[in-house]
């Protein structure tokens, strides 16, 4: 068991759960994603607030148990994960980095940075072109929309703004 340094330790658990991968998009991590949204300790206790991506997300017992995983590895034993759904999630809290790593593995980001704002355009990830056209409003998971690029002709997810 490690005893904890309350500000010394809330570096290094942001850097030990920085690791934290989501299962449906292995490339992210939760903190890519802006799914970990504080880590607190009481008491030698550790509190993580994670919030799903949409409520219902069959991922987030994944997360939770990845999460208690990494931390236990650590020596880390009083861990507790709690859910909010308030604020609800949104894409504008994806980091630039996770954006970017969407891009490579080849599904498009959300084409805004605030999703309140005007819609840009929707780029193929693989060839870059803007000429694109929805073919479904879901893709292989609840938060992504199935588009076709007109130029490369490839098939790609879209990361929805929500």
């Amino acid at each position: 068991m490690v005893s904890l340094d309350q500000q010394t330790d809330l570096t290094r658990l942001f850097d030990l759960l920085s690791s934290v991968v989501d299962p449906e998009i292995p490339v992210l991590s939760l903190q890519d994603l802006g799914v970990l949204r504080d880590i607190s300790v009481t008491d030698d206790v550790i509190e993580v607030t994670i919030t799903p991506t949409y409520a219902g997300c069959p991922a987030m017992n994944t997360m939770q148990a990845d999460i208690e995983n990494k931390l236990a590895e650590a020596g880390y034993q009083q861990v507790t994960v709690r859910q909010s759904l308030s604020p609800a999630w949104t894409t504008d809290w994806m980091s630039e980095n996770g954006r970017e790593k969407l891009r490579r593995y080849g599904i498009a980001p959300p084409a805004t940075s605030a999703c309140g704002q005007q819609k840009s355009t929707i780029e193929c990830p693989q060839c870059g072109s803007a000429e694109v056209k929805r073919i479904s409003e879901f893709g292989s998971t609840a938060c992504k929309a199935l588009y076709q690029c007109k130029d490369c002709l490839e098939p790609f997810d879209y990361f929805k703004c929500i």
